[in-house]
Formats: structure tokens, sequence, C-alpha cells
């Protein structure tokens, strides 16, 4: 177990930008509700037993409060489990038959936003005491021809066991997207997702903390299982809030080259090794993300689907420009450094310092020193700082 001290500092930073309880209630009873409406008589897709779920930060419980204001974003999959297969139907027909009974809940609930189709999704935008914007994605099960596919490549190239490659790959889903040339045609070739068999390999790496865990359960009086995952607060759920956090500080000004969520989220959960507290977790996660990108492509394979990238934009000619790699390797080297500073056991200055400028927060000068048993520090060396790009520079120091 690290200093107790540090793990006391970085639980307060993760406290301050973290997702509210009640916001994930929220988006919780606003699903529930359009599954409901989905399933009323009178819906177009009733009949082919829609099933809406949370995916991304929402369902990892990984979310944290917007940086500047912005709206919540709440990102769900609408799978029409029965009756709807690619022999019968294109993905311009699935899409418009969710997007037509998603005008009607828009109407019926008197959402003022129109619904707006994009490249994968319907949005629906809320505005009332809490700000969303929900994305439906349309989708139907995968085939079983792509499942056993998708089961054979995750046990060979991302060592997941029998079991657990089975149970992952019938969660298998084809979604509808409108930039693919075969939209409006009769075809097999739909793109493959797996939000939900992602998440349960994410729930995977999460139950390493088994004492964690345990905790929860006794405080809870429950089983993990009926804990929601934005209860568990494991190690791992922390401290990617803590990077992603860390992340759109140092590119707050530049959205398209800051590194993906997605990718940091992978990195770390395979990093992580069931540490049970924070700094410790942090520690290894930091010391070993960069050691987990393939020199060769897939650079970071999606561990569920292991031939997509999650960092094919690296390579990508029309993101050339971005310099993502770079961009990732720099926010590494300095997510690392104030790391290094917060854990400082003698200076307030550096750790009051490297919260604001990695996470942008301010911290109480008093909280800090009675949490070190020290009186404010006075000024330090600074610690080191990330290379600086010629072209771009992340903050001014």
């Amino acid at each position: 177990m690290a200093d107790n001290s540090s793990n006391v500092i970085l639980e307060n930073i993760v406290s301050a930008i973290e997702l509210p309880d009640s916001a994930y209630e929220r988006a919780e009873s606003r699903y529930k509700d359009l599954g409901e409406w989905l399933h009323r008589e009178e819906s177009k897709c009733s009949r082919f037993e829609p099933k809406i779920s949370p995916q991304g930060s929402f369902r990892l419980g990984t979310a944290n409060r917007p940086l500047k204001g912005e709206q919540y974003d709440l990102d769900m999959s609408c799978n029409l489990q029965e009756g709807i297969t690619k022999d019968v139907a294109t993905q311009e027909h699935l899409k418009k038959l969710v997007g037509d009974d998603l005008e009607q809940y828009r109407n019926a609930r008197g959402i003022q936003e129109a619904l707006s189709e994009k490249r994968r999704c319907w949005r629906l935008d809320y505005a009332d005491d809490i700000s969303f914007h929900m994305d439906i994605v349309p989708c139907i099960p995968e085939d079983v021809g792509q499942r056993a596919i998708l089961e054979k490549r995750m046990i060979e190239s991302s060592s997941f066991n029998d079991t657990l490659a089975e149970e992952v790959s019938e969660l298998a889903v084809s979604i509808t997207d409108n930039s693919d040339p075969q939209y409006s045609q009769y075809t097999n070739e739909w793109r493959i997702s797996n939000p939900e068999g992602y998440a349960q390999w994410f729930e995977s790496r999460m139950r390493l903390a088994e004492a964690v865990l345990n905790q929860r359960m006794f405080e809870a009086k429950a089983s993990i299982e009926e804990l929601p995952n934005f209860r568990w607060k494991t190690p791992l759920q922390m401290v990617i809030k803590l990077l992603k956090r860390h992340r759109d500080t140092m590119f707050e000004n530049d959205d398209d080259s800051k590194p993906i969520s997605i990718i940091i989220t992978t990195l770390a959960a395979k990093a992580y090794s069931g540490e049970s507290d924070l700094v410790s977790a942090m520690e290894n996660i930091l010391n070993r993300m960069g050691t987990l990108i393939s020199p060769t492509i897939p650079r970071v394979p999606n561990p569920v689907n292991p031939v997509e990238d999650f960092a094919d934009k690296w390579y990508s000619d029309e993101h050339r420009h971005l310099e993502l790699e770079n961009n990732f390797n720099r926010w590494l080297f300095q997510a690392q450094a104030d790391f290094e500073a917060l854990r400082s056991k003698e200076n307030i200055k550096n750790i009051l310092e490297a919260a604001k400028r990695g996470f942008n927060q301010s911290l109480d000068s008093t909280f800090v020193s009675k949490t070190l048993g020290l009186a404010p520090a006075v000024a330090s060396p600074k610690p080191k700082a990330a290379p600086q790009s010629s072209s771009r520079p992340w903050c001014k120091l």
C-alpha cells in the first residue's frame, strides 16, 4: 500500500472531477424511459424486442464532469434482438426504423432540439437541470459465423479463456454507418461492434481488485453483480477518470489532437494488475501503458475484436497532420511528471501547481498541509515538463 497521504490527495481530486451519482441515476431513468417507449404497442420497433443499453464511460463507471460546462455525453445502443437480419434489412432501413420511433419519443417528451442524425447514431438533446445529449446507435445481433470468428480471435490474440471469449462473442452486434458505401444495399458486411462485450472484459480487469470489491459488497450489503459499475469505484476506474481529466486539461484548446478515451481506457485496463490503492495503481499503469502499444499494426487492438485498431488514426494519411501518436507520448510523459509532483511528501507548492496544471483543480493549501502533516511550503523548483512540440505547445507554464 502506498503512502496514505498521496492517496487522500488523489482521491480528493477524483471526488471533484467525477460525475455525481445523481447524473448516473438521471441517465439511467432516461434510458429506461426510452426503453419502455420502444416497447409500447404503437412502436414500430416493439415487435423486434428492442433493448436500450448504456455504453462507453457511463457503462464503465469512468465518466467525468464536463471540463467547461459542456453537455454530458451519454452513449446508448438500441439493439433490435429478434426478427431483423442482414438478409431482410439494409443499414439504412434499420436506422430509419429506430429514428422514426425516436422522433415520436422526442415529440412526446417535449424535447425541443431536433433529432439529429450522426454517422452511426441518432442524437437526442435534453435541456433541463442536467444537460445531456444521448447518442443512440441502432444495431442487431451479429450472425453466428462472425461470432465464431471473434471468439477465435479473442482466444488467440487477447489471451481470453474459452469461457470469457464465448460469453463476449455472443454480445457482438452489427451497427449502422451512413458513410459505408453499402449503407443502402443488402449485404453481410456491416461494421461490427461490441460495447457490452468490452464492458464485460473491463469488468474482468476491475475484478482483479478483489479486496476493494469485497469491501464495496460489505458496505452495500449486496453482491457485486447487484451494483451498477459506477458504484464499484475501483482503483482502475479512478485512475482512468484522472487520466482523462489530465488529457482534457492538457488539450483543452486542441480537441481534435488529444488522445482518445478508448485508447487511454484500454491501455490502462491492460496495465492494471489488481492494485488495491489509487497511488499504486496509477504508478503501475503510467509506467506500463506505453509498453503495451504494439510496434506493428494493430497498435492498440480492441481486446474484444483484435483486428480492430483503436489507434488507426495514428497512421492514416487523413489524420497525419494531427501528430496523434506524438501527442499521446507527450501527454503520457506529462501525466507521469504531474503524478510524480502530486506525490511530493515535503512540498505543498509542487502539489498545488501539479493539481492545477494537470487536472484544473485548485486544492486547498490547508487541506494539503494537514494531509501531509506539514506547514505551507515556500517556492521550489518546478517538476519536469513534457517536451514541447514547436507546432503544438500544450500550455504555458
